[in-house]
C-alpha cells in the first residue's frame, strides 16, 4: 500500500493513541497462566498483540475482544492444553520470545511459526536460557524459527544475560514461574519493567536487588496468579512519532493523553528535553503500578546529541525516529551500541540510512550505528518501509518537514503495531 504525504503547516491538536504495546503482551500472557477472569482495558489495536491472542487461544484460553477490552479466563499455571495446530506469532518477535518461556513449562511439544520477516530473527538468546532450565528446543538452522518446543518440568535457573532484552528477561521470568524454587535474571543494563510491574500485580513474589553484574531480579516459582482489572496505558513508543513531528514542524503544539510514563521508558522524554525540547506533562499518576501522564510537546529549536550505553538500550525501539530529528538538529545525532537494530523487524540501521539517503539526509552507516549531521534540509521523495512499521511511520513523520509531497511504499506495515497511525497522523497535520 502507498500512502502520500504532504508537509505540514503545523501539528495540533490533543490525541489518545492505543494501549502499550509492551504492555499488552505481558497482561494477555499472564492472565492466560492466572486463575479467574482478567480484564484489559485499551489493549493495544496492533496485530503484533493480536498474535499474542490467537496463541492463547489456541493453548486453550477462552478470549473475549470487544474493540480494545480484551477478557481473558485464565486457567492457572496447569490449565493450557496442547494446540491443535502450530501457533502463529505472525510479526511478533515478543509473542515468540516471551510465549516460549510458558511454553517450555508446558507437558507437550508445541510448535511456533511467524511471518518471514520473523522467520530471519535469531532465537538463540532464549534459547540457551530455556534449555539451562531443562527444555529442550529445536530451531531451524539451530536458531531461527520455527521452534519445536518439547516442554518439561523446568529447573530455576540463575541467568545473566549477555545483552541487555527486556524480551529475554521476560521470556526466562515466564519459564521461573513454573520451576520450584527461585530463579533470578541479572541485567547488566537494566531494560523496560514491564514484566516486574506485571507480575506483582497478578500476586507474583518478586524481588530486585543491585549487584556487581548488574541490576537482579528474583523470582519465587509456583505462585498464586490471580485475574485482574487492567488499563494498559497509551504507548509511548507510538506517542514517540508525534513527538518528534510536533517537535519538527515550526508553529506546533501537541497534547498526547494518558501516555505511560515508567522511568524505564521515558529516556526519550529525558534526552528530547536535553536537547532543548519544549516538553510539559502537567498531570501524573500511578495506574496498575505504572506511572501514567499527559505530554504536551510545542516546536523547539534542538541542539543534537549522542545515544549510546544504556541510553541506546532503553531507546532502541524510538532510535529509526530520532535519526530523522537528528538531521534538523543544530549538531546533529550520533547513534553507537545499537547492534541490536541489525535483528530487528529489518537491519534498522540500513534502512534509517536507506531512506534517509532518499531524504536528501547525509548519514554515515557504521557497524552499531549511525551519524547524522545537522541542519540539514528535507527533500520529498519516496520511501520504503521494507515491511517495518517504524520504519514507515518514522518516515511519514520525516515527509512533514520535506519541500513537497513524499510518497511512503509498504505503508501497511504500520498495523503491525498501530493500526490508526494514519488517520491519527492527517487529523494533526491537517
Amino acid at each position: 500500500m502507498e500512502k502520500r504525504i504532504s508537509p505540514a503547516r503545523a501539528i495540533t491538536g490533543a490525541i489518545t493513541l492505543p494501549g502499550d504495546k509492551s504492555i499488552s503482551h505481558r497482561y494477555a500472557m499472564i492472565s492466560a497462566i492466572a486463575e479467574g477472569d482478567s480484564r484489559i482495558h485499551n489493549y493495544s489495536t496492533g496485530a503484533d498483540c493480536h498474535s499474542t491472542l490467537g496463541c492463547v487461544r489456541a493453548l486453550g484460553i477462552e478470549v473475549e475482544v470487544a474493540g480494545t477490552e480484551v477478557r481473558i479466563k485464565g486457567k492457572g499455571l496447569d490449565g493450557l492444553r496442547a494446540p491443535a495446530a502450530d501457533l502463529d506469532a505472525g510479526n511478533s518477535g515478543s509473542t515468540i520470545r516471551m510465549l516460549s518461556g510458558i511454553l517450555a513449562a508446558q507437558p507437550f511439544l508445541t510448535r511456533i511459526f511467524g511471518d518471514e520477516s520473523l522467520s530471519r530473527r535469531p532465537m538463540q538468546r532464549i534459547m540457551r536460557p530455556l534449555a539451562e532450565m531443562g527444555a529442550e528446543i529445536h530451531a531451524r538452522e539451530g536458531k531461527f524459527p520455527p521452534l519445536a518446543i518439547h516442554g518439561t518440568r523446568l529447573g530455576p535457573i540463575d541467568y545473566t544475560l549477555p545483552v541487555p532484552s527486556a524480551q529475554v528477561k521476560t521470556c526466562v521470568l515466564f519459564a521461573g514461574l513454573f520451576a520450584e524454587g527461585q530463579t533470578s535474571v541479572t541485567e547488566p543494563v537494566a531494560s523496560r519493567d514491564h514484566t516486574e510491574i506485571a507480575l506483582r500485580e497478578f500476586g507474583a513474589e518478586l524481588s530486585t536487588g543491585i549487584t556487581p553484574a548488574g541490576r537482579q531480579i528474583t523470582l519465587t516459582g509456583r505462585p498464586h496468579l490471580t485475574g485482574r482489572e487492567l488499563v494498559a496505558p497509551s504507548d509511548l513508543s507510538s506517542a514517540a512519532f508525534f513527538i518528534v513531528a510536533a517537535l519538527l514542524v515550526p508553529g506546533s503544539q501537541l497534547t498526547i493523553r494518558g501516555v505511560g510514563l515508567n522511568p524505564t521508558r521515558s529516556a526519550l522524554l529525558d534526552l528530547l528535553t536535553a536537547m532543548g525540547a519544549k516538553i510539559l506533562i502537567p498531570k501524573l499518576e500511578s495506574r496498575n503500578g505504572e506511572l501514567v501522564g499527559d505530554i504536551v510537546v510545542q516546536h523547539s529549536e534542538l541542539k543534537g546529541g549522542t545515544v549510546e550505553g544504556a541510553l541506546t538500550a532503553a531507546l532502541i525501539d524510538e532510535i529509526p525516529v530520532l535519526a530523522v530529528l537528528g538531521a534538523a538538529t543544530e549538531e546533529g545525532l550520533t547513534v553507537r551500541d545499537a547492534g541490536e537494530l541489525r535483528v530487528k523487524e529489518t537491519d534498522r540501521i540500513r534502512t534509517v540510512v536507506e531512506n534517509l539517503g532518499r531524504l536528501g539526509v547525509e548519514a554515515e552507516e557504521r557497524a552499531d550505528g549511525m551519524v547524522i549531521p545537522g541542519r540539514q534540509k528535507f527533500r520529498a521523495g519516496e520511501f520504503d518501509s521494507f515491511g517495518d512499521h517504524r520504519i514507515a511511520m518514522a518516515f511519514a513523520v520525516a515527509a512533514l518537514r520535506a519541500d513537497g509531497e513524499s510518497v511512503i511504499e509498504g505503508a501497511e506495515a504500520a498495523s503491525v503495531s498501530f493500526p490508526e497511525f494514519w488517520s491519527t497522523l492527517a487529523r494533526i497535520a491537517g
